[in-house]
Parts: structure tokens; C-alpha cells; sequence
């Protein structure tokens, strides 16, 4: 079998992408593996032209991204335990292809995703992140849902 030396996971900051860190977690420590954690701020609607009182697009921007920022920074602190072969990233644009474009730069050999499990109507409204990775990635792709009971 194929080593696992760099380990891609994208977050959200979901109980769903939390859970699937710990896997993300776990497997780095066990193949002593490089962990690039990631996070995408989803491309904005563009509200230029539109009175938004208060704030300028590109402050909204700025703000978005400090709190993204500031969130990452307390998640590694809670979460990462001890573990300091990890790297950190924070994008802008649409998910699937910032994280299949991150994981062929780094170099990627697995990229670990939570799901939502969406069906029906919500996956055709809001389609599937991970769906798309799986499609779009060169390397494998581990999707990890939440248990049915949380």
C-alpha cells in the first residue's frame, strides 16, 4: 500500500468537518504524515452596485477573512494536540476546486472530507462539495460523515 506522507483536509468549522479532522488527525500521527489543513472562504456574491450600508465590499472581504483567520488559529489550538507537522491554508473561492487545486501543489497523496449526507433537493440545490473532490482529486479521497445518532 501506498504511504499517506501528506494528508490534505479541508474544514469548515461544521461539527461535520470537525469530526472528520480527528480522522485526518489520527492518520497523520500514524503515517507520520504532513497535514495541510484548509479552509475556503466561498467565493461572495458580488454586492457592488448594491447599497449595503456601512461597509465596503472589499472591507466585508477583509473582515471575512480576519475572522477566518482568528478561527483557524483557535481550532489548531484546541485540536491539534501536541501533533506540529501541520500547515495551514485560508482561500478564497469555490471549494471543490481550491481544494482539488491545494491538494496537486502540496503534492497530496489523501484528502479527508466531512460530508453533509445530503439528499434529494438539498443535494441538487447545494450539490456536494465532497462529490466534487472525489471527481476532480488525482489522489484518494476519504469522506467521513457524522454517526446518524449525533
Amino acid at each position: 500500500m501506498k504511504s499517506f506522507d501528506k494528508i490534505l483536509t479541508a474544514i469548515d468549522f461544521s461539527e461535520n468537518s470537525d469530526f472528520a479532522f480527528d480522522y485526518a488527525l489520527t492518520l497523520a500521527r500514524q503515517f507520520n504524515s504532513e497535514l495541510t489543513i484548509m479552509h475556503v472562504i466561498n467565493e461572495p456574491v458580488d454586492l457592488r452596485g448594491f447599497y449595503v450600508p456601512h461597509i465596503s465590499f472589499e472591507q466585508l472581504e477583509r473582515e471575512i477573512e480576519a475572522g477566518a483567520v482568528t478561527m483557524m488559529e483557535k481550532f489548531c489550538r484546541e485540536k491539534m494536540g501536541g501533533f506540529s507537522n501541520y500547515k495551514t491554508a485560508i482561500v478564497t473561492g469555490i471549494p471543490y476546486e481550491e481544494i482539488t487545486r491545494k491538494a496537486q501543489e502540496i503534492g497530496a497523496s489523501l484528502i479527508i472530507l466531512g460530508t453533509h449526507g445530503r439528499t434529494g433537493l438539498d443535494h441538487i440545490i447545494f450539490g456536494s462539495t465532497a462529490e466534487r473532490v472525489v471527481r476532480a482529486a488525482a489522489c484518494p479521497v476519504l469522506t467521513i460523515r457524522l454517526p446518524a445518532d449525533q
